[in-house]
């Protein structure tokens, strides 16, 4: 089966290769394009400068005189772009006949050191910004993204080094059913999670949705949506603070992005998901969207800009669960045990577990996402800008997973040949049936309006912005079933363990006959309940201002510019959690009788497991718990009183942040010198409701509660930036940043409870430090006159105050205070370390004979190291979460005449998920991600009447998307995710 799986992939690249290759053979006639380039300010011949022929491989390479020929374009109207390291020149338009020679003549002004970085079309460009930029930064272009095989920006930032890409996490409320969409959803950055991260849209830092953590869900956002993403590992004075991992700035054009007056595009997509094929089902999904640019005015001071678009995916997807079933239902044992089924004496416990159970599932649902980007610019004089941005995506998804449960019974320890040794014995299986639903509505919206201003050497900029951002999650529901519910002889079992393994680790449930009977026969389960009903909703909204002002002087003296601003933002945070439960169904009412299936899948794991499992009407289970449900079925934290439930996981809070920064700028020769320092102020206040009990521990009615923390954090920092020539830079920075807490360790829901005369009070921490970092950067960027650019990249960071992703639990959580009164509160951790080396490399072939010179190679590397001390007995020196060790990217690419093909492989180190999963106390039960790889393949072709199609697939050979096991170098106890591969074909026609 795995087989005949391979070799689709086969066909697809020969079916791909075959269709675009008769593509670019059509011709045209030919022309040639000639020209001369200078320094504006000097006059002198820019010698070897790069020119290109925009949205083609035509390029040429100036001469000493700054004379250049490019031959052989066919006819038609083209526009050039130069390359040429520390001047710039607006794109020229030029009409290529089908013979003769178009000339042109082109004045190159001079740059200053980057500022900002808007948008940019090509990868080349792209290299340019980040060898002119005045921090380290990466960046993926406009072509980068049209390019590349993913379902979103979060996996489009995966081809950067330094970036892991994860699809779930502690903070993240669908855990594997999350990881069963089949898409990235959070990026760490240079070992850190994503929570240690600030993500903008045009600059503005967007609000934070999710309900445990910090993290922005980036799979909200498709690769369609935006234009260019600038990933900024250093942090400049003018930059937010709380940014230890990195800045994401997602970037959207203008309409001065563009060289003509007027132009737009319309674009349609269709995709296959192959998981939802094999399963029976059509996999299809598509979308369309559109931009459109005009400038107006006497001298075109007006420009609009507004783009939209709209897309649908359908997913069935393959669950292994054994490790949530380890967790969840304690199925697992030690495979060598005492009397009392402990680890037994001289066993590493990591080696000697065993799977007692297991949950197997088809993860199946939608997902729709529709949003769009616009802007306005009004360039009033020379001096003076105007604009305003605003960009909003949404996306609603529906997801049910049906979980056949397969958990260990009447457990015992049996001895074993070796004296004092035992091993458990599963006396019988209870087979039972599972289904939860994963809805998600997520949406994130930015505006902002702001102005430029020059007066002589000042250049003043205000801005004001307001983000909103939400990830609710409401009407969730659950039923189940059991074959025990009233007695429990069935389904005797004799074993250690409950799975054998096959090629890869696999695990393979061994069924008795019986077992298999039943597993395909879920109907006759008897039913739990009429159904579990939850809604939670979590959201942010957040707005301010912020002034910037630089003073640029003469260049005769070695003070460039000084630069200063002030910025303020406040935001208000809600949280709701409320649960209903129906309770228990009387007599032998069956899962079949509740009328809740409508159907069949043929395999509950295509290729692995061949017994069927039943399709579930997601509508019919909310209509059996509308049904039955009544108000007093509200059991949100088991309270007596309907109040303390209704509230009980209900949090509220502000955060106001004040900011003020200076930096100067200095140039000696090629030497620039930035020194720079910026204040932050930060205020929160939470409210949270707590739950009392009286003397004896009996419930009584709640109440709101609140708290606060407020932090003061100096930032200096230095950036040193040495260019030798125009193209090469060195770079040292050394800077400051900080994270602060999450919002739910520092004012989550507080319980009280009386025990023998002590009061044991469960609550959030205000007085939970910023974990503060101090990074060390250095870096060695260069390009060549024939295609090449190469960059090296060491980073070093020191923390203090290490606090680790527990979601909604407690972080390191510590029980302080004496006598009668205790505390239970999560605590800070010890100081971490984390450093490593980046290498990215990219050579065109543009020297060797047509047409091979449109063959390249792309190359990035990481290896990092990542450690922390917990503050937790045994955990002094942990790895971090979600920081694999080794990363890498390598992509083959051919670009010419209008045909484009990419093939890519990317591969991530195991890295560690979450810390005690099976809460024994020691790493040793860490939860891990296996290494993945995966093989992605780009094609298209670009016709001269401004229409191109695009073919990628992704996950070309098909590997399992997620796989999580419990132990770092122990595979026994796993969950997996098979997602296959996706297709999307997209068609595009630029006006």
């Amino acid at each position: 089966m795995e087989k005949r799986e391979r070799s689709n992939g086969k066909q697809w690249a020969v079916a791909i290769l075959t269709l675009t290759g008769m593509a670019s053979a059509a011709t045209a006639m030919a022309g040639t394009v000639e020209g001369d380039l200078k320094e504006a300010s000097s006059g002198k011949p820019a010698a070897n400068a790069k020119v290109r022929i925009a949205g083609t491989a035509y390029s040429a390479v100036a001469d000493a005189r700054g004379h250049f020929v490019i031959r052989d374009v066919p006819a038609g109207q083209y526009a050039l772009n130069l390359e040429y390291p520390g001047f710039s020149a607006a794109e020229t338009s030029i009409q290529v006949g089908e013979t003769g020679t178009a000339s042109v003549a082109i004045a190159l002004e001079e740059v200053k050191q980057m500022k900002a970085i808007s948008v940019v079309s090509n990868r080349y460009d792209a290299s340019d910004l980040k060898i002119n930029a005045a921090n380290t930064v990466d960046v993926l272009s406009a072509n980068d993204l049209q390019r590349t095989a993913v379902h979103n920006v979060a996996e489009a930032l995966g081809l950067i080094a330094g970036i892991n890409i994860t699809s779930t996490g502690s903070g993240y409320f669908g855990g594997i059913d999350g990881a069963a969409r089949g898409e990235g959803m959070f990026a760490s950055v240079r070992g850190l999670p994503s929570e240690y991260n600030v993500n903008m849209i045009d600059g503005v830092t967007v609000a934070q949705g999710m309900p445990y953590s910090r993290s922005v869900q980036l799979s909200l956002l498709p690769p369609t949506g935006l234009q260019t993403i600038v990933a900024n590992k250093t942090s400049t004075a003018d930059m937010d603070g709380d940014a230890i991992g990195g800045t994401l700035d997602f970037r959207t054009p203008t309409a001065y992005d563009f060289k003509d007056t007027t132009s737009g595009s319309v674009t349609g997509s269709g995709r296959v998901e192959s998981r939802a094929r094999d399963y029976g089902g059509d996999g299809l999904g598509g979308g369309f969207g559109g931009e459109f640019q005009h400038k107006f005015g006497d001298a075109q001071q007006f420009g609009v800009y507004a783009s939209a678009y709209y897309d649908y995916r359908t997913t069935t997807n393959s669950e292994v669960a054994a490790a949530t079933s380890a967790l969840n239902d304690g199925s697992w044992e030690y495979l060598n045990t005492d009397a009392n089924g402990g680890n037994a004496a001289g066993f590493d416990p990591q080696h000697n577990l065993t799977s007692t159970g297991m949950n197997v599932g088809i993860a199946a649902g939608w997902e729709r996402r529709y949003g769009g980007n616009a802007s306005f610019d009004r360039h009033v004089d020379d001096t003076l800008s105007l604009y305003a941005r605003m960009t909003y995506a949404y996306a609603k998804t529906d997801q049910g997973t049906t979980f056949v449960q397969l958990l260990p019974q009447d457990v015992r320890y049996v001895p074993t040949g070796t004296p004092g040794v035992y091993t458990p014995n599963i006396g019988r299986i209870a087979s039972r049936f599972w289904y939860e639903t994963n809805p998600e509505i997520a949406d994130l919206a930015t505006f902002q309006i702001g102005a430029k201003k020059t007066v002589g050497g000042w250049t003043f900029m205000p801005n004001v912005f307001y983000s909103f951002g939400d990830n609710d999650r409401p009407d969730h529901v659950e039923i189940d079933g059991r074959e025990d519910k009233f007695t429990q002889d069935n389904y005797a079992y004799s074993s250690n363990t409950l799975v054998a393994y096959g090629g890869g680790a696999f695990p393979y449930p061994q069924l008795t006959p019986a077992l298999q009977a039943q597993v395909n026969n879920i109907p006759s389960l008897y039913a739990g309940s009429y159904g579990e009903l939850t809604k939670i909703y979590s959201g942010q909204k957040k707005g301010g201002a912020r002034v910037d002002t630089r003073y640029d002087f003469e260049e005769d003296g070695a003070l460039r510019s000084v630069q200063f601003g002030v910025k303020y933002s406040k935001s208000r945070r809600r949280y709701t959690n409320r649960d209903w439960y129906t309770g228990g169904v009387d007599g032998t009412t069956t899962l079949g009788e509740l009328g809740i299936f409508t159907g069949t899948y043929a395999s509950i794991f295509p290729g692995k497991y061949d017994w069927n499992t039943p399709r579930v009407s997601e509508a019919a289970v909310a209509g059996v718990i509308a049904q039955h449900l009544t108000d007093d079925d509200l059991d949100t934290c088991g309270n007596a009183f309907y109040v303390n439930n209704f509230n009980c996981n209900t949090m509220r809070g502000t955060e106001a942040v004040g900011a003020a920064y200076a930096s100067a700028t200095f140039i000696m020769g090629n030497l620039d010198i930035v020194p720079g320092v910026r204040l932050e102020h930060t205020a929160i206040n939470n409210t949270f409701w707590v739950s009392p009990t009286d003397a004896d521990g009996n419930d009584i009615a709640g109440y709101f509660d609140h708290n606060h923390a407020s932090y003061n954090e100096p930032l200096p920092s230095v950036f040193l930036t040495w260019r030798p020539d125009l193209r090469t830079a060195y770079r040292a920075s050394l800077w400051t940043s900080y994270t602060r807490p999450a919002f739910v360790q520092l004012g989550g829901g507080s319980q009280i409870d009386i025990s023998n005369g002590v009061t044991t009070i469960t609550q959030g921490n205000p007085d939970l430090k910023p974990i503060e970092s101090t990074n060390l950067d250095l870096s060695g960027e260069w390009s060549t006159q024939h295609g090449g650019f190469f960059s090296l990249a060491g980073f070093y960071k020191q923390l203090r105050n290490y606090i680790y992703d527990a979601g909604s639990a407690q972080a390191n959580g510590s029980t302080t205070g004496s006598g009668t009164v205790l505390y239970h509160m999560p605590t800070n951790g010890g100081d971490g370390k984390i450093y490593g080396v980046e290498i990215s490399a990219r050579q065109k072939f543009q020297d060797l004979p047509a047409p091979f010179d449109g063959l390249g190679v792309s190359a990035n590397a990481t290896r990092q190291h990542a450690r922390a001390d917990l503050g937790l007995d045994g955990f002094e020196n942990e790895h971090m979460q979600s920081a694999p060790a080794a990363m890498a990217n390598l992509e083959v690419f051919y670009e010419h005449n209008g045909f484009s093909l990419n093939l890519s492989y990317h591969f991530s180190s195991s890295y560690l998920l979450g810390y005690d999963f099976l809460h024994e106390g020691a790493p040793w039960n860490d939860l891990w991600a296996r290494p993945t790889r995966r093989v992605d393949l780009h094609t298209g072709y670009r016709f001269d009447n401004g229409v191109s199609m695009d073919l990628s697939i992704s996950n070309l050979t098909k590997e399992y998307s997620y796989w999580a096991h419990i132990g770092r170098r122990n595979l026994a106890i796993s969950d997996i995710v098979d997602a296959g591969s996706t297709a999307l074909f997209t068609v595009k026609y630029a006006f």
